[in-house]
């Protein structure tokens, strides 16, 4: 099952229609890709697809799909929230730069093992988890070692 047959699979379930406007934002997710977040998707929906979908409906949307399990909300420390595609993409977690705010995916086996691990000793039925790593960037610590004052020999 696709992406629109999900979504429209799910929101019959909830007895909600599957407007054109809820359409362009899924159509947007898949077209743009990677972590968007609402004033993003704004700006795409009402310059690149001349859709006139409200602040609110985006935000409406989103939330829909994320409790459809097409989409994941993520938060990249920007003070605000991200989303981004989950249906039929490999799990994955995040690093990111405080600096310049690059996003680095990488996906781990060994600490996939290692949390299923601490939740089965714990007693604790594990449904999902978001594992982000906050740091410098290769270009952002190369400048931050730039400006380390050298010791003299």
């Amino acid at each position: 099952m696709n992406a629109v047959e999900s979504f429209a699979k799910y929101l019959k379930s909830k007895e909600l229609k599957f407007t054109k406007e809820r359409k362009a934002v899924l159509d947007e997710m898949f077209h743009r890709g990677g972590h968007l977040d609402v004033e993003d998707l704004l700006y795409r929906l009402r310059k690149r697809r001349k859709q006139s979908a409200s602040r609110a409906t985006v935000y409406r949307t989103l939330e829909l799909l994320v409790e459809s399990g097409i989409v994941r909300k993520v938060d990249l420390g920007h003070g605000h929230s991200h989303y981004e595609l989950v249906l039929d993409h490999p799990h994955h977690e995040h690093m990111i730069c405080v600096s310049c705010g690059k996003v680095v995916e990488f996906s781990d086996k060994k600490i996939e093992v290692a949390l299923k691990r601490l939740c089965k000793e714990s007693g604790f039925e594990h449904t999902s988890h978001c594992f982000q790593i906050f740091g410098y960037c290769d270009k952002c610590k190369g400048s931050l070692d730039s400006k380390k004052p050298h010791a003299n020999p």
